[in-house]
């Protein structure tokens, strides 16, 4: 009796090692994993990291062991038990069993695992890289067997959809302030916002003629709230590029209000409406430029867009002292609605 009930315990903690460490390892975040293994240099953490960025060799020893705990321990047990007890108490005690290793060997180790998965997978993930490495020839046929099913290709650590969540999660839960969580979120508006959706409208920009001098530009130079200015040639869609309000001002007062709009002018950048707000950002950066012209798809200009246009995606929107006009894009809406009105033809 007493072999018996010592292969029937030992087959009970066997299954229920492999699926504790089974749930412990699933359990396990890959970025918690990372970041473990990034703040910690002790050894458990880089072979959990190992084991976590290829868990299927780990599981196909997992799954290697518990089969035969499970098939090769049932059939040591049977033929003990064969022998020991007699026909009616057989059954009986195969039912006990199977209920043994449903609760002890498979619910409540996965349980322990999955609630405990950090200490457990640490704990384990040594020992467990030593056993995956000592059955690699099992682990490589499996793979084989397998890999038609299941495919060779990597998936995503995460996605959009679920850092959103987790920053929800955190906003709830106090660990992320509002505002950051706020600012998180605008980040990813960066994919879906265009430049032409973020621009000031042509019916709104604020330009000057290049042929015209400094003193006949004067009153829209003073009145401009803008630090650049467009400078156009016979239409808007002719640009010759932008001006700095600082640099034309100073023209003015060390009296050079004889000279051109045009010598001041400086090279002007070319964006397309369709252009994504990150993209815009990446240009604005690399150019050290803070103003683009956008162009819509025959070439002509559909307004102007700013680094502050983009920023506001990000931080909501930005207003100094000087800006008595908030919102240039509900403006031109009203401008071009109020022509409209005026010149019903254009509508044609």
């Amino acid at each position: 009796m007493l072999p018996l009930l010592t292969v029937t315990l030992l087959v009970i903690c066997g299954s229920a090692l492999c699926s504790c460490t089974e749930a412990a390892l699933l359990s396990m975040p890959i970025l918690k994993v990372r970041q473990l293994a990034q703040s910690s240099n002790r050894p458990a953490t880089k072979a959990l990291l190992a084991i976590r960025e290829r868990i299927n060799r780990p599981i196909a020893t997992l799954v290697i062991f518990n089969n035969l705990f499970n098939i090769l321990g049932s059939i040591v047990i049977g033929s003990l038990a064969a022998s020991v007890l007699n026909s009616a108490l057989l059954g009986v005690f195969s039912g006990v069993l199977t209920f043994l290793i449903i609760i002890f060997g498979e619910i409540l180790p996965k349980t322990i695992g999955e609630r405990n998965a950090e200490s457990i997978s640490l704990f384990i993930a040594i020992p467990l890289t030593w056993l995956t490495t000592l059955f690699t020839p099992a682990v490589w046929l499996l793979e084989k067997v397998t890999s038609p099913f299941v495919g060779s290709g990597t998936r995503p650590t995460t996605n959009e959809a679920e850092i959103q969540l987790l920053t929800s999660i955190g906003r709830e839960e106090g660990v992320i302030e509002d505002d950051e969580a706020e600012m998180i979120r605008r980040v990813f508006a960066l994919n879906d916002a265009t430049a032409g959706r973020l621009m000031t409208p042509r019916v709104a920009i604020t330009y000057l003629e290049g042929e015209l001098t400094l003193e006949e530009s004067k009153p829209e130079i003073v009145e401009s709230q803008h630090n650049r200015l467009l400078v156009i040639g016979d239409t808007i869609d002719d640009v010759l590029g932008i001006v700095l309000r600082h640099e034309l001002l100073a023209a003015l007062i060390e009296g050079k209000g004889d000279r051109t709009v045009a010598t001041f002018v400086r090279r002007a950048s070319f964006v397309p409406t369709s252009l994504r707000a990150d993209r815009l950002l990446r240009s604005f950066q690399s150019s050290r430029e803070h103003l683009s012209v956008v162009v819509d798809e025959y070439g002509g200009v559909a307004g102007v867009v700013t680094l502050e246009d983009v920023l506001e995606v990000i931080t909501g929107e930005i207003v100094d002292e000087t800006d008595y006009i908030i919102d240039m894009q509900e403006v031109a809406r009203r401008r071009r609605a109020r022509i409209l009105n005026e010149n019903p033809s254009l509508l044609d």
